[in-house]
């Protein structure tokens, strides 16, 4: 609940306001950038405008920590080929005959980067793995947050939790 100017409280999420079905299909066409004509048809300069935005300093800071929290590649390079799809700059099968590229680029920047454990493909990581890296990277990163703040990390004490149906509650809990 949200409290709302003289203490009303709203709901944070109402369930029956949704589309109705069918809704979409009642909607002015073109409302979205993939419904109108690509920006761009010709995959090279595509490629080229690809490469200048992921060399940037800062893009190649953000992918270096992704890559050596053990993203894979090809996960990096699906997301870049389809926020391009999505921003209306080119098409789903341009995208597709781009995705090895980009991948390709990525692969450059993490091997310039000195990762030795790169991934490539979604299959090189198990479900579990990629979700222990991907807790790893977001401690990192909050932990490279406060020390730009001058803050340090609070110590925190690991207790082994008791696990099971009837278990008591941890205190943080």
């Amino acid at each position: 609940m949200k409290t709302i100017g003289d203490n009303t409280l709203q709901p944070e999420f109402d369930p029956f306001n949704t589309p109705v079905p069918g809704q979409s299909l009642t909607d002015e066409p073109g409302n979205y950038p993939w419904e109108h004509p690509p920006r761009k048809t010709d995959p090279e300069v595509i490629l080229e405008e690809i490469w200048r935005s992921i060399t940037t300093p800062a893009a190649v800071e953000e992918m270096v920590y992704l890559l050596d929290a053990g993203v894979p590649v090809e996960g990096i390079a699906r997301t870049i080929v389809f926020a391009g799809f999505m921003e209306g700059e080119f098409t789903p099968d341009v995208g597709f005959t781009l995705a090895e590229s980009v991948m390709e680029m990525i692969t450059a920047i993490g091997m310039r980067a000195g990762i030795e454990d790169l991934k490539i493909s979604l299959e090189d990581t198990g479900n579990k793995e990629f979700k222990n890296n991907m807790v790893k990277l977001k401690q990192a990163k909050e932990n490279k947050q406060m020390e730009s703040m001058g803050l340090e990390k609070p110590e925190v004490e690991n207790k082994p939790r008791a696990k099971g149906l009837l278990a008591k509650p941890q205190e943080n809990e």
